[in-house]
């Protein structure tokens, strides 16, 4: 990183090639325990008698997350939902059932309380459907112009379900990779709200918690081996993410990606690419492919349109993802390199 080029600039935090290059370079430098190592969307961390009353080896799984989105209220969401979500989110796709919540607020002189009521309410509410309890939170008020609105940061805890066999180790040559549903539309629905751009596409954002479809998995396919929430980045980032940590290179196929019709064009007419656009109610798991038409059709019983895919497989290699296009070509993935879309999380 050379020191992280002087300043941080809005790419450091889209979650692509300059995310990784400030984790890598800097926080992993000063930041060194094995379960941090993992980078994974949650540690798990095993307690032992020495460290207090708990039984020896209760498997905790513990995640962090903050959220700055702008607009703050926007089509199927709002910065409370999503602050909840994303967090038992992360901890749904690493095996763990959530059981508490934390939340920080900081907050912009002059925020209406109206709007704090709705994003606390809303807080509640999807706290208690994913069935975790807010136990502890902070509150900081700054002047005017010295943050936008309001920002949340929200650390979840939970429990490891005991059927729960994940890691990046697991994942080999022959698995299947598969998608929740529908890609892209969250990240462009924010997008479409932002002033100024005018965008009436009719898309909204699909922030819901994925608890209930990440504990049937686990519960009733042996065969999931890893699985992730293609959020900042977009799906294609995350399978980086996975074929760089698994040391395999993974194939997808362009003509079975679900992206709506209406992502699609509108992601064509602002040149930005679905597969980097942020997702906030999809999981992408790898599965062995003796059990992927299984993990298929309890993705279907969560998905409204059916439109859960496999969308490729995992091949021998090194780190790297590729697209087979429609017409016959092949397209080499990456990490994201720069702010496609800066705070839509």
């Amino acid at each position: 990183m050379n020191k992280v080029e002087k300043a941080v600039l809005l790419a450091h935090g889209d979650g692509g090639k300059l995310t990784h290059q400030l984790i890598q370079e800097l926080f992993l430098a000063y930041f060194g325990h094995p379960a941090l190592q993992e980078l994974s969307d949650a540690a798990v961390i095993t307690m032992t008698r020495d460290q207090g009353p708990a039984p020896d080896g209760l498997p905790l799984v513990v995640t962090t997350d903050s959220f700055v989105i702008d607009p703050i209220f926007f089509p199927g969401g709002d910065i409370g939902k999503l602050a909840v979500c994303g967090t038992v989110n992360d901890l749904a796709v690493s095996g763990a059932r959530p059981l508490y919540l934390t939340c920080g607020f900081i907050i912009e002189e002059g925020f209406p309380l109206r709007d704090l009521e709705a994003v606390v309410q809303s807080m509640a509410e999807w706290a208690r459907i994913a069935g975790a309890a807010i136990v502890a939170g902070d509150t900081k008020v700054v002047p005017r112009g010295h943050a936008d609105k309001i920002f949340i940061n929200t650390t979840g805890i939970g429990l490891l379900l005991p059927q729960a066999q994940l890691g990046y180790q697991r994942v080999g040559p022959g698995d299947k990779v598969l998608v929740s549903g529908s890609i892209g539309d969250h990240g462009l629905c924010v997008l479409s709200q932002r002033q100024g751009l005018g965008l009436q596409i009719g898309v909204e954002s699909d922030c819901c918690p994925l608890t209930d479809l990440a504990r049937d998995l686990i519960a009733q396919v042996p065969g999931i081996k890893l699985m992730r929430d293609p959020t900042r980045g977009g799906l294609a980032t995350t399978l980086k993410e996975i074929a760089l940590a698994s040391q395999v290179d993974i194939q997808v196929e362009e003509s079975e990606l679900p992206i709506r019709r209406e992502v699609r064009g509108g992601a064509e007419i602002l040149g930005l690419d679905p597969l980097y656009l942020a997702n906030e109610g999809k999981l992408v798991a790898i599965v062995a492919p003796d059990q992927a038409s299984q993990a298929l059709d309890i993705m279907n019983q969560y998905s409204p349109a059916q439109e859960a895919a496999i969308i490729g497989q995992v091949l021998l290699g090194r780190g790297n993802v590729y697209l087979k296009t429609a017409i016959g070509g092949t397209k080499y993935l990456d990490l994201l390199v720069g702010a496609q879309l800066p705070r839509i999380c």
